[in-house]
């Protein structure tokens, strides 16, 4: 029997009118349903959340750290029923699935520690003397009712990255996931819900995206996260300029090889992490490794090391433990993956592996010789796709990588000091991770793009930050 998820509608769960089956990307079986949300649920959504706004704002540090530390362990107690339902209708590996649960535990956490001491601070202003007398109180006020609008491909951890820290600040948030993959943000509604949080404080509703302007559009979210293709998050930005917009956009991650790496050691190490990470999510991350900047004094074995490495990964079916790389989304991506790989060749690229698909499965692909107007190497893939290139010294490496119109995170795999912070100062990017892929990220850190990659940043504190402004009160007249 098919398992239907309920919509969550004001911290309540209800059924809309019109059913939605949910498929899987592998082998496109039924795996479960929901519904989409209609007008009036959408209404009554945004109503609660708003009417909640001024009671979540006030709600003490110790309610809400407590329901984010339920979460965790609730996510964690569940994590496998989780994971499974990640790979039922994300196609994710359930290897990478159970690593993305994993990631989510961390993050409710994270939110839960980062509450209790969210707790402002005292300036002294009596720097000046005609400041004798006075104390300055800094505290962060939620902005207000969050709109979270995540993506597909990590349909639990993206979410958690929205709504930890917006119920931490203490900001109603309002959820539209993914329509390919909605099941695991209603679960996690449904753990929310078991809190003591008001109720509305988390709504999860399921709308086309065709419906999405209308609550992007809706003055009573001030504020709107989102992650997703570039043109649809720049459309939002210019559609409600006076709102709070954080967008997490796309990127083709760059990695450069230095001189420096030359031992077998480290080559077997790089081969091995740009092969995994190039294609862990079928490519389909942001920061998968796409472009590979090589010394040319390694260039040969590390080549040789690569292709090899990414002809052993194992491609398949995703619900099996041993499967490295699952399908794409849906055959319409696998289609235009497969089309910009043609281009590619014949614009002169050499294919060095891979290139074929089978269904909605792209075999992991190498190409070499790549132009540099190709679409796999200027604009993001988001297919098991990546290319590599010699390069004469670091410089140029680092000139090829700041001349894509996306900056999001890089890789530098160099032992030498000097070359990283080089790297660190030179790179347009959000962020730089020396000695391994771009592909990696802690859930505390800050984490976001410059360029087309994006505005904000998300990570636990930077995202509560990011939810929240400053208000100041000032004493007079202390004795100090």
């Amino acid at each position: 029997m098919t398992r239907t998820f309920p919509l969550w509608v004001a911290g309540k769960p209800v059924d809309g009118p019109e059913s939605v089956e949910i498929t899987s990307p592998y082998d496109g079986r039924v795996v479960a349903a929901t519904s989409w949300a209609s007008a009036e649920h959408v209404e009554q959504t945004v109503a609660a959340a708003a009417d909640l706004r001024e009671e979540a704002a006030r709600l003490p540090i110790h309610v809400r750290a407590d329901a984010l530390a339920h979460v965790s362990d609730a996510i964690a107690d569940r994590a496998e029923e989780f994971a499974q339902l990640i790979t039922a209708e994300n196609g994710k590996p359930i290897l990478w699935s159970r690593v993305e649960v994993s990631r989510a535990v961390s993050v409710f956490r994270l939110a839960a520690e980062e509450t209790r001491r969210w707790s402002g601070e005292a300036l002294r202003l009596d720097t000046d003397k005609a400041a004798a007398g006075r104390l300055a109180y800094v505290r962060r006020m939620p902005k207000g009712v969050v709109l979270a609008i995540s993506p597909f491909n990590f349909p639990l951890n993206l979410v958690a990255h929205k709504v930890a820290p917006a119920l931490a600040v203490g900001a109603p948030v309002v959820v539209k996931p993914a329509p390919k993959t909605p099941l695991s943000a209603l679960l996690l509604a449904e753990l929310v819900a078991e809190t003591d949080l008001p109720a509305g404080m988390l709504s999860v509703i399921n709308v086309p995206n065709d419906r999405a302007a209308g609550l992007v559009a809706d003055e009573r979210m001030p504020v709107v996260s989102f992650t997703g293709s570039g043109p649809v998050g720049w459309q939002i930005r210019q559609a409600v300029p006076h709102k709070h917009v954080t967008l997490e956009l796309g990127g083709n991650a760059a990695a450069v090889v230095c001189g420096d790496w030359s031992s077998k050691s480290d080559l077997d190490w790089v081969a091995t992490r740009i092969a995994t990470f190039s294609n862990y999510q079928a490519g389909q991350s942001c920061i998968g490794v796409q472009r590979v900047f090589v010394d040319e004094s390694v260039y040969d074995a590390f080549k040789s090391r690569l292709v090899t490495a990414v002809e052993g990964l194992v491609t398949g079916d995703p619900a099996d433990d041993e499967t490295q790389v699952g399908p794409v989304i849906n055959a319409d991506a696998a289609d235009r993956i497969a089309s910009w790989v043609r281009e590619a060749v014949d614009s002169g690229a050499q294919l060095l592996t891979g290139g074929g698909r089978d269904g909605t499965t792209v075999e992991p692909t190498v190409l070499e010789g790549v132009a540099s107007d190709a679409k796999v190497s200027c604009e993001e893939v988001f297919g098991p796709v990546m290319m590599i290139e010699p390069v004469p010294d670091e410089a140029t490496a680092f000139d090829k990588v700041n001349a894509s119109p996306y900056g999001l995170q890089a890789g530098v795999f160099t032992h030498d000091l000097q070359t990283a912070f080089r790297a660190h100062r030179d790179l347009e990017v959000g962020g730089v991770i020396i000695g391994d892929v771009p592909s990696y990220r802690a859930d505390q850190m800050p984490y976001g793009g410059v360029k087309q990659s994006g505005v904000g940043r998300e990570g636990v504190r930077y995202a509560m930050q990011d939810y929240s402004y400053e208000r100041v009160m000032v004493l007079t007249g202390l004795d100090l």
